[in-house]
């Protein structure tokens, strides 16, 4: 530190000036301190960009998208108020995957947006390798954002194979079965299917992933197939409010599921709309006349379980049939058969891309769950709760 002597001639006393604090020698000895001039204020916040606001209160965090949702990761950037993450994917000759992080990742927390869509095996390795490159890029930690978890219907051995149950029920198979019957009835107790889900968890904790934030797992027991923290958000905050802003006669309703294993998610909603609820059976039974009928489930690929559930509805007296499911893969006939079903509406999230499953049908409606995941990473990244989401949705 280096005393600079300063000659003040009014009090024959010198100065020596440290810093921004000086020391005044004389017959006057005093401190004075230079005070920094005002900064501007507005609102009572400094005056500066909103982005530079949010990037404050958020440092050292990074967010990649994959290549199967590049919207909904733009959304979630364009939320929090931060730029996406630059990474370039491509694939060889051979067609294996190439990931190429574009920006230092050292020391931050990063995320990385995939959902489990579209050529999903390609996404998923996609997005295992995009995991192992930023932490060997020595990533502080590195969070998988997987909106629809890849292989979640493969998540236990089947005891009973669908022919077997089809014939327990009553059903006759042709000759062309019979000899498989006989196989799958000496293996009615070994069934040789792979739990699936069991193995991606595996795979995305060897590639490196820290943390898991998804959304309505198929089957919340998922979660225990990883050693890692996993984040399952719901979008039944969402459905709800877009029940109560788009259907006017909403206390008229019933919840109803397609299957007894959606009963825990029908009734959780029934009762925060304080409305009765429902499950699909053989057995058929009326349904109050008069009475709005939605229907409920976590995923809908080709359409025949729903669609066929609507007609159910329909014929047992229900007044409209709408459909709110959270993941809408409409794979194969499943847009043709929306059309020529009965609903007034098919109501679907963004956690998988909709826009051209939009335009082939009127019928389908777009719930956008960005702001869930854009707050689940906010508070993730700020050491804050994450519980506030499961019965709220973030303004």
């Amino acid at each position: 530190m280096v005393l600079q002597p300063r000659c003040d001639s009014s009090n024959n006393s010198a100065d020596l000036q440290v810093g921004s604090t000086c020391l005044c020698l004389g017959k006057d000895v005093r401190k004075k301190r230079i005070i920094p001039p005002r900064t501007k204020k507005f609102n009572g916040l400094l005056n500066v960009s909103p982005q530079t606001k949010i990037l404050s209160r958020m440092p050292n965090i990074k967010i990649f998208s994959g290549s199967s949702h590049k919207d909904l990761a733009q959304r979630i950037v364009d939320r929090l108020g931060i730029d996406l993450g630059k990474v370039v994917a491509k694939k060889f000759s051979n067609l294996e995957t190439s990931v190429e992080i574009g920006e230092s990742v050292r020391g931050e927390d990063v995320y990385i947006v995939q959902s489990g869509c579209g050529e999903i095996n390609d996404n998923l390795m996609e997005m295992l390798i995009m995991i192992n490159a930023c932490k060997i890029a020595s990533a502080a930690r590195v969070t998988a954002v997987i909106p629809c978890f890849p292989y979640a219907r493969q998540d236990k051995k089947d005891k009973v194979n669908m022919l077997i149950n089809n014939y327990q029920n009553g059903e006759k198979p042709d000759d062309s079965v019979n000899e498989q019957l006989g196989v799958y009835f000496l293996c009615i107790h070994q069934s040789r299917a792979p739990i699936s889900a069991k193995l991606v968890a595996n795979m995305l904790s060897v590639a490196g992933a820290d943390h898991i934030i998804t959304m309505d797992l198929h089957a919340s027991q998922i979660q225990g197939f990883f050693d890692i923290p996993v984040d399952n958000l719901y979008a039944e905050p969402a459905v709800l409010k877009w029940i109560k802003e788009n259907i006017s006669d909403w206390k008229n309703s019933i919840i109803v599921s397609p299957d007894a294993g959606g009963a825990k998610r029908v009734t959780s909603i029934a009762d925060r709309l304080n409305v009765e609820f429902a499950l699909i059976h053989k057995e058929r039974k009326k349904v109050n006349e008069d009475k709005i009928a939605i229907l409920v489930d976590d995923m809908a690929d080709t359409c025949g379980t729903i669609c066929h559930a609507a007609d159910k509805l329909l014929a047992a007296g229900a007044m409209k049939v709408y459909a709110i499911l959270t993941h809408g893969i409409f794979s194969g006939p499943a847009v043709s058969r929306i059309n020529n079903a009965c609903f007034d509406a098919v109501v679907v999230t963004n956690t998988i891309p909709q826009d051209e499953h939009m335009k082939e049908s009127g019928k389908i409606q777009l719930i956008d769950i960005s702001n869930i995941l854009a707050e689940a990473i906010r508070r993730t990244h700020n050491g804050e709760s994450v519980s506030f989401l499961f019965n709220s949705v973030p303004l």
